[in-house]
């Protein structure tokens, strides 16, 4: 890593150094508390870690039955957090998630407005199947999670701190639901692919889940402490080779730019992406016990970061080309 002033732990102030070790420690035990109740998702698991640690909100894409929902109370659990989920249907409004006011009569009989709040007043949110809601309640919460308020009848409330999302998406069954736009794809730091577990895993899973006992999370942080740790994620050093592999990867994606490779995709990657990549680098170096990003961060967080930021084309499409395969042979060219 080039950049000894930017890069190397020596160069950070004495009070990140003093944190450091602590927020290490606790971080390491969150993630070994995680992995003890969720089995066979290991990658999945670190990678909803990073998406809160980094400060983001993530969006989980896999078929059901596959302990999303136990994921996101198991987090909630560990990390001290006030978790509640909403589970998204067509008919499903945004003063169902944001809350609405209510005509009160006082002792004196005088009458007034009352905001209730939503369910979206949660330090974490899960947003069960968003894609099963209508545009409309979609950008509702979308836009909370941008703008970390709402506004009813022209009042702000703002949101609980911290505040993440984690989203769900059913791959499938797709009859009946209303697709995330581009714009809207683009707030998820983290698209997150919740695959099948191995056969090891999964006789665990069978083992571990069937009888009269089943495993259950204990906290391992509180709200200040995941604060703290996003305040020290934010500021570790960066060196210059990691900020130009992420600047590299994220202008290697667009399309326009002559490359054969990125000529197969309709759209790309903007600025936002190489936010998110410096965020979850800096996330995943803490979760792994480090306290500088490598390339080899953003190597392994290329995929969740673009995958939802990039369309092909159509003729990429009947080609048989992925975007998967067009992020690995990207990468392929950080040496990383």
């Amino acid at each position: 890593m080039s950049g000894t002033s930017a890069g190397s732990p020596t160069a950070m102030d004495e009070a990140i150094i003093r944190t450091a070790e602590t927020t290490l420690e606790t971080i390491g035990r969150a993630r070994e508390a995680i992995h003890s109740v969720i089995f066979g998702q290991e990658d999945v698991v670190d990678l909803a870690l990073t998406t809160i640690l980094a400060g983001g909100h993530g969006l989980l894409v896999g078929v059901p039955g596959l302990a999303k929902t136990k994921l996101v109370e198991t987090l909630g659990t560990v990390l001290g957090l006030d978790a509640r989920r909403v589970q998204f249907t067509p008919d499903l409004m945004p003063s169902d998630i944001i809350g609405s006011e209510i005509l009160d009569e006082g002792a004196d009989r005088r009458r007034h407005f009352r905001f209730v709040r939503g369910p979206i007043f949660a330090q974490l949110l899960m947003a069960d199947e968003i894609n099963r809601a209508s545009p409309r309640t979609q950008s509702a919460l979308l836009q909370a999670m941008q703008e970390h308020h709402v506004s009813v009848s022209g009042e702000r409330h703002d949101l609980p701190r911290p505040f993440h999302v984690l989203a769900t998406q059913n791959p499938i069954e797709q009859e009946g639901t209303y697709p995330l736009p581009e714009a809207q794809l683009d707030r998820f730091l983290l698209q997150i692919d919740v695959t099948y577990p191995d056969r090891l895993a999964e006789r665990r899973i069978l083992l571990e889940t069937t009888g009269d006992a089943d495993a259950r999370a204990s906290a391992a942080m509180t709200s200040e402490d995941l604060m703290n740790a996003q305040r020290l994620a934010r500021r570790l050093p960066v060196g210059d080779s990691v900020v130009e592999a992420i600047l590299d990867l994220v202008r290697s994606a667009r399309p326009g730019e002559g490359d054969p490779l990125t000529d197969q995709l309709l759209w790309g990657p903007g600025p936002r992406a190489s936010q998110a990549l410096m965020f979850a680098s800096r996330a995943r170096a803490l979760i792994e016990g480090r306290l500088s990003p490598s390339i080899d961060d953003v190597v392994a967080l290329a995929e969740p970061v673009l995958k939802h930021r990039m369309a092909l084309t159509f003729s990429a499409r009947a080609d048989g080309q992925t975007i998967s395969g067009i992020i690995k042979r990207l990468t392929a060219r950080l040496g990383g």
